[in-house]
């Protein structure tokens, strides 16, 4: 199908949408730089409360063009008013083919900020990063703090587990490794990241073969979050079996994005995603390069 078929039948898509969704959204856009921005979730928490720590997401950044320079700046100046501990990189972290000769202008220029003030990135490999040499040379660079092409680390009550979701991946090996991490976890809160998507209303879809093989593993140790990029857009799901599936990839590119019934919001709009970490609940927060939080949702401990 041709980019023009692909994007009139997103904008078809669109058109199901109802204007009370789109008022919906222009209600929820909030400048965090306002008096208005101490916005009461369920009455019990705000961006100005001190959770346990802070951390943000962002994927298919690598293009290196204005509108990744628009989210990395939007990113910084999040982190003045509200400083976060490290970044969760999903994916596609260097356009077009994983050359890591462009790292200097896809990442440490957009990112000069953050990495002077130490924050650290966890990445994981998108399809673009295996073109060259099949990502290795991406894994062994420091700055994306890749401990394998799967791998996991804990911060405070959080064990994040990240994964090579490519199709050439070692899935029989990665899959017994992932359930045996998640079952040994005694971290209360479990976050999956990886470059693919599983739920999403965007050009790809629903991911069905990991709807068979990764939710099941969710659903029996309780995995809360999975955070993705791949799609260039932002969509955040109501709860599935327990998991909340963030699709954070409208980092450096864009494109259409439509609405399903586990939809709670979605936008093509250049952002990243904000989460406040507190001991029995995570508030995460949408946010576009004009620093305006346009969707804020709550996922609990379960």
């Amino acid at each position: 199908m041709s980019i023009k078929g692909r994007q009139f039948l997103f904008l078809s898509s669109l058109s199901s949408i109802s204007v009370v969704g789109i008022c919906s959204k222009i209600v929820k856009i909030i400048n965090f730089f306002s008096p208005t921005n101490a916005v009461t979730l369920n009455n019990s928490s705000s961006v100005q409360t001190n959770p346990i720590f802070r951390f943000v997401s962002v994927a298919d950044t690598g293009a290196g063009g204005k509108d990744q320079f628009a989210v990395a700046e939007a990113m910084g100046r999040y982190f003045l008013k509200y400083p976060f501990d490290f970044v969760i990189l999903g994916g596609d972290n260097i356009y077009e083919d994983g050359e890591i000769e462009k790292i200097e202008d896809v990442f440490e220029k957009p990112y000069k900020f953050l990495l002077e003030k130490e924050v650290k990135f966890y990445a994981c490999l998108g399809n673009h990063d295996i073109r060259t040499e099949n990502g290795d040379l991406e894994l062994k660079y420091p700055g994306f703090n890749m401990a394998g092409r799967y791998y996991t680390f804990q911060y405070h009550p959080i064990q994040f587990f990240a994964l090579d979701t490519n199709i050439n991946a070692d899935w029989e090996t990665e899959l017994k490794w992932l359930e045996k991490e998640l079952s040994n976890s005694e971290a209360p809160w479990k976050i999956v990241f990886g470059h693919h998507q599983i739920y999403s209303s965007g050009m790809y879809g629903l991911n069905e073969d990991f709807i068979q093989t990764l939710t099941p593993l969710f659903k029996k140790y309780g995995v809360q979050l999975y955070i993705n990029g791949h799609e260039h857009d932002y969509e955040r799901t109501s709860s599935i079996n327990g998991t909340t599936y963030l699709i954070c990839g409208a980092g450096g590119k864009q494109r259409l994005v439509g609405k399903s019934e586990w939809t709670e919001y979605s936008t093509s709009d250049f952002s990243f995603a904000a989460f406040d970490v507190y001991e029995d609940h995570i508030i995460v927060r949408g946010i576009d390069v004009n620093n305006r939080v346009f969707d804020e949702g709550i996922i609990n401990l379960s």
